[in-house]
């Protein structure tokens, strides 16, 4: 597998993380079958994904990739969905994230 490839594959992980974290928040701790069984599944694969991108890329690379994405996109998505705080410390924190995902991404040797 070529390393470009792995990267789309974790960055696939990485937005299937996105939505399993989202997820979370409608299991209702995992009370609900439904919400429950897709977040679940959504872990899985996301998970599943990254064990394959790390296969060719550096192991604290692509967890802190894969981990960044789902981060931010989940803060953002809070920040739609549920109204969460759009507070300009809490969007500059968010900024250093992206800087760390590409950082990682561009002095990545693997």
């Amino acid at each position: 597998m070529a390393q470009q490839t792995a990267w789309i594959i974790l960055i696939i992980a990485g937005v299937i993380e996105i939505g399993w974290a989202i997820g979370l928040k409608y299991t209702e701790g995992f009370s609900r079958l439904v919400p429950s069984l897709l977040t679940i599944s959504a872990m899985v694969i996301s998970m599943y994904l990254l064990s394959i991108a790390a296969r060719h890329l550096p192991i604290g690379t692509a967890y802190a990739v894969w981990v960044g994405i789902g981060a931010l996109g989940a803060a953002i998505l809070g920040m739609f969905l549920f109204g969460e705080s759009r507070d300009p410390i809490r969007l500059a924190c968010l900024a250093l994230i992206v800087i760390g995902v590409i950082g990682l991404k561009t002095f990545s040797r693997s």
